[in-house]
């Protein structure tokens, strides 16, 4: 519930009697849990964090082809947004304002590494286009990813977190354009 209050009004315009009200708590309930308010953001934003990385821990150890270990990193991190979206969205929110933010934008650009060298890795393997510098197609890629926090809502009907990795996927790696053949007419 706090990450929703932080999402709603900006970490920096919370305060922790907006926390106990919204919670229907008191002030001296939550710290009995928690130290500080920073310590509720630090939970929050290791939880989107840790998500990610355990998905780049499974892309970089697993075996096949660089596009293959890219696609399932891209997949996995959208499982990961649709699973704990409020989470990503403080996540992407975080500007670097605070210790804790600086260290998690710390950590957001290990990751951002991370995509980064498998992008390199899949250009070298020929599996991606080597026009594009692997560091700009690896935030294209995640901007892309990261913009769902803007629209997706879990439990949509329409769309489930796996239909919505398909898409993203396809989008990605298969592009938008449909390529068609011209055929020569005979005489």
């Amino acid at each position: 519930m706090a990450v929703t209050v932080f999402n709603e009004r900006g970490y920096d315009g919370t305060s922790m009697e907006d926390l106990s009200r919204r919670l229907g708590i008191s002030k001296s309930s939550i710290y009995y849990h928690v130290g500080s308010k920073e310590e509720l953001l630090a939970l929050a934003l290791d939880r989107a964090l840790d998500g990610l990385f355990a998905v780049a821990g499974e892309a970089t150890a697993g075996g096949g082809r660089a596009i293959e270990r890219l696609e399932h990193l891209v997949r996995g991190s959208v499982a990961v947004l649709a699973d704990r979206l409020p989470y990503v969205t403080l996540l992407l929110r975080a500007r670097g304002n605070t210790a804790t933010e600086r260290q998690a934008l710390t950590r957001r650009r290990e990751f951002d590494q991370i995509v980064a060298d498998l992008v390199a890795e899949a250009e070298k393997d020929g599996d991606i286009r080597p026009d594009v510098d692997p560091a700009v197609t690896a935030r294209l890629l995640f901007g892309l990813v990261n913009s769902l926090v803007e629209w997706y809502r879990p439990g949509n009907r329409r769309i489930s977190a796996s239909a919505l990795a398909d898409a993203v996927c396809t989008v990605a790696f298969d592009g938008l354009r449909i390529r068609r053949t011209l055929r020569k007419e005979s005489a």
